[in-house]
């Protein structure tokens, strides 16, 4: 199920989307839109683990990976 959102823009800023959406080969100002919520959505998950592993990497449970190999 979908929900429509309308959304009020200026106008360079409703341009500026646009060149946006055409460059980056959306059929849609809306599938471009759809894309930058994912994102979004997808940094705010992942800043929270950021700051675990560096709080336990400050607190000497991480380790320095010198190559893939090291990941196991």
């Amino acid at each position: 199920m979908r929900s429509i959102i309308n959304i009020s823009l200026p106008a360079e800023l409703n341009k500026n989307v646009e060149q946006l959406a055409k460059r980056g080969n959306y059929a849609t100002k809306s599938e471009f839109v759809r894309e930058l919520i994912r994102d979004r959505i997808a940094e705010e998950s992942l800043l929270p683990r950021l700051r675990k592993s560096e709080a336990e990497f400050r607190a000497g449970k991480g380790k320095i990976l010198r190559s893939l190999a090291d990941l196991d």
